[in-house]
């Protein structure tokens, strides 16, 4: 075995250059003893910066690979995100008018040594008709209110609300990469055009349209859905998910604010409609809207024109951009010298953002398993161990918003709701839960990327009923989980005079870093 020195990343766009930024600043490639790091692009393929939500992980990572957060809030245009609102999930609007519940991405208030609050929800503590989502948290009142999830003093990073972000995607990617060059990223701009093998199968080489070879000790394929490394040249096989999942469109429509002062919401807005749903994201100088439809259930000429009915007058000279979805994952995600991360490893749907969480899982397993000695073959058995556990649990937990669903309107939602399309593995959960609310023992931490709490918000949220009035007995502080509703509803509204406005806090922190950026090229 030979020592890997120089990695090299096949494709930019966020996937590319996170990973190359994140293995930059873990294995310190500055240092030209330490490890090489080139990553090549085409400059004629550009990324569609259609405007992207994440996890609250994506906060650790900026914080990790040492970009400012004003910086990433004025350079890509980016807004907070407090979570997401499902409209219309549960029933059609015909029948009960537009209705909606929230996930939001605070964990369920618990003081310590206090009671744990969904039980005594699900038993009525909170009060007739109080959601999941507005009984245990003041994040949801929060969020209503139009503010942030921070004030402008606040460490970076830092809130007394959970938080996540929505941001243009090309944007991020302009950024990731000039960040990653004053990191020590080398970058070559051309187009990788084929692949050369070794004897024992592994890669020996990649060769661009110039005719050049490029070699490397370690290779990464970040090229999307094409797969040119883990899929055309290794030929490890999709596992397809039209079974389980099936939305395989999206259209994608940017549209202008009304005004400089429009209301920006502090969460992705998720509207159910005939056959998928409809996006709906703030940035700060406009609105990102899509469809993610099934082209099973809804021709692309119907969705675009359910696009613009929901768009409106805002939306009638804009261009819309129609992207062919591949749902499904690897099993095998690293083969030999070869890693993939990102599309070309996988992709489940854009619903709960897993897209940059998956990638942000990615570069850390690659960073902290690091075969330094080309000891490729351990290494990979348990990468692919934890990222296919990953994506199973995810493909679970994208699913529930789908199948507890109570509409039977379209032919999309009966199928969605029809048992023979779920997994055995939330069949189990959703049996279990029947009787007992969600525990963090049901989950393996290590693989999940959506925490027991998320879970539970979407889970009732789709009003979903768990008989736990025979069980009452196992809890007996119904009183002090009544007082606790009542504590946090009070702090809501003391919360909601303490945080400011969501547009005025990115208004100031783009200020703020206008002033310090002439500083960073000094």
């Amino acid at each position: 075995m030979n020592a890997v020195k120089n990695v090299l990343i096949v494709g930019g766009g966020t996937a590319g250059w996170l990973c190359a930024c994140f293995l930059a600043k873990t294995l310190g490639a500055r240092d030209p003893q330490a490890i090489r790091i080139t990553l090549v692009e085409s400059p004629e393929i550009g990324t569609i910066g259609v405007g992207e939500g994440s996890f609250p992980s994506l906060r650790g990572t900026l914080a990790a690979i040492g970009i400012e957060e004003a910086r990433f809030i004025r350079d890509c245009q980016a807004s907070f995100k407090q979570g997401i609102q499902f409209v219309n999930w549960v029933h059609p609007p015909a029948e009960t008018g537009s209705q909606h519940y929230f996930h939001p991405f605070n964990q369920p208030s618990q003081r310590p040594g206090g009671v744990e609050l969904l039980p005594y929800w699900l038993q009525g503590a909170a009060g007739d008709n109080v959601a999941f989502a507005e009984a245990v948290s003041m994040q949801k009142r929060i969020a209503d209110a139009s503010r942030a999830p921070k004030r402008f003093d606040d460490k970076d990073f830092l809130g007394p609300m959970n938080y996540a972000y929505h941001f243009d995607a090309g944007r991020f990617a302009r950024l990731l990469s000039e960040h990653g060059r004053s990191l020590g990223v080398h970058q070559i701009l051309a187009t990788v055009q084929g692949v050369e093998l070794a004897e024992d199968g592994a890669i020996a080489a990649v060769k661009t349209s110039d005719g050049t070879a490029l070699h490397a000790d370690l290779y990464i394929d970040c090229s999307g859905f094409r797969a040119l490394l883990i899929g055309e040249a290794l030929g490890e096989p999709l596992h397809t998910l039209g079974d389980t999942l099936f939305v395989d469109r999206a259209l994608a429509l940017q549209v202008p604010y009304p005004g400089d002062d429009a209301n920006i919401p502090s969460y992705t807005m998720s509207t159910a409609r005939e056959a998928g749903w409809i996006w709906d994201i703030g940035l700060q100088d406009r609105r990102g809207l899509g469809y993610v439809y099934s082209s099973r259930h809804l021709d692309d000429t119907q969705a675009e024109r359910q696009l613009r009915a929901y768009a409106g007058f805002a939306g009638e000279t804009q261009t819309a951009r129609l992207l062919k979805l591949q749902l499904g994952y690897r099993h095998v995600h690293w083969k030999k010298n070869c890693v993939a991360v990102g599309l070309s490893g996988g992709f489940i749907e854009p619903l709960e953002a897993s897209g940059i969480g998956l990638v942000e899982t990615a570069a850390y397993l690659i960073a902290y398993l690091f075969p330094f000695q080309g000891n490729f073959a351990a290494v990979a058995k348990t990468f692919n161990q934890q990222m296919q556990g990953r994506y199973e649990r995810i493909v679970d937990f994208v699913k529930m918003h789908y199948c507890l669903t109570q509409r039977t309107d379209s032919a999309f939602w009966i199928d969605n709701a029809n048992p023979d399309s779920i997994p055995d593995s939330l069949k189990d959960k959703l049996a279990m839960w029947r009787s007992r609310p969600p525990h963090r023992l049901d989950f393996i931490t290590d693989l999940e990327m959506y925490p027991p709490s998320s879970w539970q918000y979407v889970l009732y949220g789709m009003q979903f009923k768990t008989e736990i009035q025979k069980n009452a007995q196992a809890y007996p502080f119904f009183s002090a989980a009544q007082t606790e509703f009542k504590t946090i509803a009070t702090m809501a509204e003391r919360a909601l005079h303490d945080l400011p406005s969501h547009r005025v806090l990115l208004q100031q922190m783009c200020r703020a870093d206008a002033i310090t950026a002439p500083a960073r090229f000094a």
